[in-house]
């Protein structure tokens, strides 16, 4: 297959569109039963790049990962409750082949392969496990930092105290986490993640296990992931957005406190620290027209600047919390937690006293400033660029309204985060229309309109994607390559793919549908 624009495959960042003998890797999975396997994810690694591909086996258990860069793949495959020894060594030529095929055998299903919502599920009804889940996982699941390891009473004690002081601005501040609630949730994980656990070595063995597993349609086969792995470990990628020379930037949430920018075509990644002393939990990082970048530390209250001329980064101190951020056309810096506007020019932050708790941000055609209030019975709004004047609409479902995007013909459209529905505002004629999504628990968080005017979302809960047509209300949902995803936010680049972060998983990366694609050059 040869690489095009329109598909903004690998080749095209890496090899640009003058690449036309991208390499393949392809084959055939089959399970214990030597049928076809179905929907089992393949993912090649390029070691040098440190990139990873991910294909799903289609209903004869075939796959093809196609369009990708030389060098050397390690080729293995994810399929909860199943194991295959990965494939090493692989040498692909710039325009090479590779077939490799699969047996699988049957394996442990582990209590860190389930999505939050089985975790829901599955888990014991015991004292934790309403702090656990309604706190402790605002930033994280609980499979990688907690079912996959074993520790006892006092290892976990240690690890919720380090939370609670690294997570401070967060847990304590936001959410009255106090020594009665942190010892609660040690001793229910102590329950559950130690050497004397009550849970059962598996969660297949629990009697609705069969019934929480989901299900995916054969157009959602049809996805292609690629993500690049962060510099080091516990990064926590929060976003991944694109400068004008097509590099991808990257707030480093927690106690990273740096800022990345990854070169795509090398796989390469620079940091750039910010100055605060402690724990900055840097939220987003926004590349400006002139080439400077914006970032919130959401952990300081801090707005950061990064001059390109320096790679330093200069802070500026709010007494209004800082989480998204948005650049007007006229250089102001807009950013939620409340609701501010930052002059670059004066230095000064105006604060928007009628909005004091606000989350996504968006500019419609006029530039106007969009956002939403993320608490029980917020409301969507808008702010006159000039005027700062504020307007709110109520949704039919007041319900933690989340991320924001606004399409070409100027529709409002926002996640409902509890209520598992995407909303949509028309601002014409004021009026509101929402989509139910598949599963009332799916949570809806990363947000953004496609260039062929679909809404992508994520499930905070639910280890997947989805893609809503607003013309016919079709949702589509696609399996995420990753248990415990925790995707925050989409960004398209030039070429229309969408861009991601992974914080639990440590990478960054995109998606695109490769069957969109086959079908158009079948034409």
């Amino acid at each position: 297959m040869r690489a095009s624009i329109a598909l903004a495959t690998l080749a095209f960042i890496l090899g640009g569109p003058g690449a036309p003998d991208a390499a393949t890797i392809s084959g055939n999975v089959k399970g214990p039963d030597g049928k076809p396997f179905r929907a089992a994810f393949v993912q090649g690694r390029n070691a040098q790049l440190r990139m990873n591909v991910s294909v799903l086996t289609d209903n004869e258990g075939n796959y093809r990962a196609e369009s990708l860069p030389a060098g050397e793949y390690r080729v293995s495959i994810r399929a909860i409750g199943y194991r295959a020894d990965a494939r090493s060594g692989l040498e692909l030529a710039a325009d090479g082949a590779v077939s490799q095929d699969f047996a699988l055998q049957a394996a442990t299903v582990r209590w860190s392969d389930l999505t939050q919502l089985q975790g829901l599920q599955l888990l014991p009804d015991l004292p934790g496990k309403q702090e656990l889940f309604g706190t402790c996982m605002g930033c994280h699941g609980f499979q990688s930092k907690m079912a996959a390891v074993s520790r006892d009473e006092d290892g976990w004690r240690d690890r919720v105290a380090f939370m609670r002081e690294s997570m401070r601005a967060s847990l304590g501040d936001r959410r009255g986490f106090d020594d009665a609630k942190a010892e609660i949730v040690t001793q229910y994980l102590t329950k559950l993640f130690s050497e004397d656990s009550i849970l059962p070595k598996s969660p297949s063995l629990s009697p609705n296990y069969a019934a929480t597993v989901e299900t995916f349609s054969d157009e959602a086969l049809e996805i292609v992931y690629v993500d690049y792995e962060m510099p080091g470990p516990n990064r926590f990628p929060w976003t991944a957005q694109p400068d004008r020379d097509g590099r991808f930037w990257t707030p480093e949430y927690g106690r990273a406190n740096k800022i990345s920018r990854l070169d795509a075509a090398t796989g390469e990644f620079t940091e750039f620290p910010a100055p605060h002393l402690g724990t900055a939990m840097i939220h987003s990082a926004v590349p400006a027209p002139d080439g400077s970048v914006w970032l919130t530390e959401a952990g300081s209250k801090k707005l950061g600047h990064w001059e390109p001329s320096t790679g330093v980064i200069t802070e500026y101190q709010d007494t209004w919390g800082k989480h998204t951020v948005k650049i007007h056309p006229d250089g102001r810096v807009f950013s939620s937690g409340g609701l501010s506007v930052f002059d670059p020019k004066t230095k000064e932050f105006t604060h928007i006293a009628e909005v004091p708790s606000a989350y996504g941000l968006d500019l419609d055609s006029a530039k106007n400033v969009w956002f939403t209030e993320n608490i029980r019975d917020g409301k969507i709004g808008k702010v006159d660029a000039a005027t700062l004047k504020v307007t709110k609409y109520a949704p039919p479902t007041n319900d933690r309204p989340r991320r924001i995007t606004i399409d070409r013909n100027d529709m409002v459209w926002f996640g409902e985060f509890e209520s598992g529905k995407i909303g949509r505002f028309d601002p014409k004629s004021g009026t509101f229309r929402e989509f139910p999504l598949p599963n009332p628990k799916t949570l809806p968080y990363a947000l953004k309109v496609a260039p062929d005017g679909a809404i992508w979302y994520s499930s905070e809960y639910r280890d997947l994607i989805g893609r809503l047509d607003p013309e016919t209300g079709k949702v589509v949902e696609y399996p995420l390559p990753y248990t415990d995803n925790g995707l925050r936010d989409f960004f398209l680049d030039k070429e229309g793919r969408m861009w991601f972060g992974t914080p639990p998983n440590n990478k960054i990366g995109y998606f695109y549908i490769a069957g969109k694609q086959r079908r158009a050059e079948a034409r």
